[in-house]
C-alpha cells in the first residue's frame, strides 16, 4: 500500500467515527432529556449548538490552516471532540452540555474542514468523485450506526458517552502516523485577505455551495420536524423511524455510484439531475402522505437522488475552484452546509405553523426544484487565477 493510499484510508477512519459521535449523540442526549421532563423547545435548542459552533470556528479555521498545516488542525479538532465526550458524564446540566456541544461543533469543523481540503488537494480530478463519495460514505455510515448504540443507556446512562469517545481517540491517534502537508502557497488577489479569499472563490464556485445547502436543510429538516408532522398524521412511532432510516439508507446506497458518474459526466449534470428527481418523488410522496409505506418508499427513492449532495458540491467546487482557494471553497461549503441545517427547521416549522394541514413534503420538492433551477442556468467565473 502506497502513502498516499494509506493517508486515504486513515482520513476515511478519523471521519467515519465522527460521524458514528454525530450521529449517537443527537437521539442520545433528546432521550436523556426527555426522560428528564426537558421541554422539547429547549431540547431542539440545546441540538443547535453543534451548528453554532461549526459557524463560530469558520471565520478563524482558514488561516491556522495555511500557517500549521492539515496534521496539527486534525489533532486540535479530534481532542476537542474526544474531550468534550468524556466531559458529558461529570455533570448534567442543559447549559453544560450545550456548551459541549458547541466544542463538538468547533472540534467537527476543524476536523472535517482539514480532512476534505487534505483530500481534495491531494487527489488527482478523475478520481476525485470516487475519493470523496467514499469519504462521504463514511461519514454517513458511521452517522447511520451511531443511533444503534443509544440502548447502551440501559447499562448506564455514561456508557454511550465512554464507549464514542474511546473510539473517537482510537481514531484520532491515527493521525499522528502521517506526514504534515500545507495546502497551496497563495498567488495574486487571493493572497490580500480573507475577505479576498472569500470573494474569489464566491466568483468561482458559488454554484457549487448550494448542494452542501440542500442537504444540511434535508438532514435538519427531515429528522427535526418531519416526526412532528408525521405524528400529527397519526403515523406509528416505529415507522417514523423507519421512513427517515430509508433516506439515510437511500443515500447510503447511492453515494459511490453517483461520485463515480459524476467523474465521467460531470458534476454539474449529476447534481441537476438528481435535485430534479428527488424534488419530483417528494411531490408524488406529498399526494400519498397518509400512507406509511409509501412515504418510506418515497424517501428511500429520495435518498438515492439528494443524499449524496454534501460530497458532489464539494467535488464541483473542487471542479470550479483555484488549487490555491480550495481551503477556502472547503470552508465555505461547510459554512453553507452549517447554514441549510439552521434554515431547515426554522423554515420548515415556520411553513408547518403558518400551514398546518398542507403538505410538508411539498415544500421540500419546491426548495430542490428551485436550487436545481439556479444550478442549471447559473454562471460563475471561468478557471483562470
Amino acid at each position: 500500500m502506497s502513502y498516499n493510499q494509506r493517508r486515504f484510508i486513515i482520513l476515511v477512519i478519523i471521519v467515519s467515527i465522527s460521524g458514528f459521535s454525530q450521529g449517537m449523540l443527537l437521539p442520545l442526549i433528546s432521550v436523556i432529556f426527555e426522560g428528564d421532563g426537558v421541554s422539547s423547545t429547549l431540547n431542539g435548542l440545546n441540538a443547535t449548538g453543534l451548528y453554532i459552533g461549526t459557524l463560530l470556528i469558520s471565520p478563524f479555521i482558514e488561516q491556522p490552516l495555511r500557517k500549521y498545516g492539515y496534521k496539527p488542525i486534525i489533532v486540535f479538532g479530534g481532542a476537542l471532540v474526544f474531550t468534550s465526550l468524556i466531559l458529558f458524564p461529570f455533570w448534567k446540566s442543559v447549559m453544560f452540555w450545550f456548551i459541549l456541544r458547541l466544542l463538538i461543533g468547533i472540534g467537527d469543523h476543524a476536523l472535517h474542514f482539514a480532512t476534505q481540503t487534505w483530500i481534495t488537494t491531494s487527489t488527482a480530478s478523475h478520481k476525485l468523485g470516487k475519493a470523496m463519495s467514499i469519504y462521504g460514505l463514511s461519514f454517513g455510515i458511521g452517522f447511520a450506526v451511531g443511533p444503534l448504540f443509544v440502548p447502551l443507556i440501559k447499562i448506564s446512562e455514561s456508557f454511550p458517552f465512554i464507549v464514542s469517545s474511546a473510539l473517537c481517540l482510537v481514531a484520532w491517534s491515527l493521525v499522528f502516523l502521517l506526514k504534515n502537508e500545507k495546502p497551496e502557497t497563495l498567488a495574486g488577489d487571493a493572497n490580500q485577505n480573507s475577505f479576498s479569499r472569500y470573494k474569489l472563490a464566491v466568483k468561482y464556485g458559488w454554484i457549487a455551495f448550494l448542494p452542501p445547502f440542500v442537504y444540511g436543510f434535508l438532514e435538519s429538516s427531515l429528522n427535526a420536524l418531519f416526526p412532528v408532522y408525521a405524528l400529527r398524521k397519526d403515523f406509528n412511532l416505529a415507522y417514523v423511524s423507519i421512513i427517515l432510516a430509508s433516506f439515510s439508507i437511500g443515500a447510503i446506497l447511492m453515494q459511490f455510484p453517483l461520485g463515480a458518474l459524476g467523474d465521467k459526466i460531470g458534476r454539474r449534470k449529476v447534481i441537476v439531475s438528481g435535485l430534479m428527481v428527488g424534488s419530483t418523488f417528494f411531490f408524488i410522496g406529498n399526494f400519498w402522505e397518509n400512507s406509511e409505506i409509501f412515504v418510506a418508499a418515497t424517501f428511500l427513492l429520495a435518498g438515492m437522488s439528494v443524499g449524496s449532495m454534501f460530497s458532489l458540491g464539494i467535488t464541483y467546487m473542487t471542479d470550479l475552484t483555484p488549487k490555491e482557494l480550495l481551503p477556502t471553497g472547503n470552508l465555505l461549503c461547510g459554512i453553507f452546509f452549517s447554514l441549510g441545517s439552521l434554515s431547515g427547521p426554522l423554515l420548515g416549522g415556520l411553513y408547518l405553523e403558518v400551514f398546518p394541514d398542507s403538505g410538508f413534503l411539498f415544500v421540500i420538492s419546491v426548495m430542490l426544484l428551485i436550487v436545481a433551477i439556479v444550478i442549471l442556468f447559473g454562471k460563475t467565473k471561468k478557471l483562470s487565477i
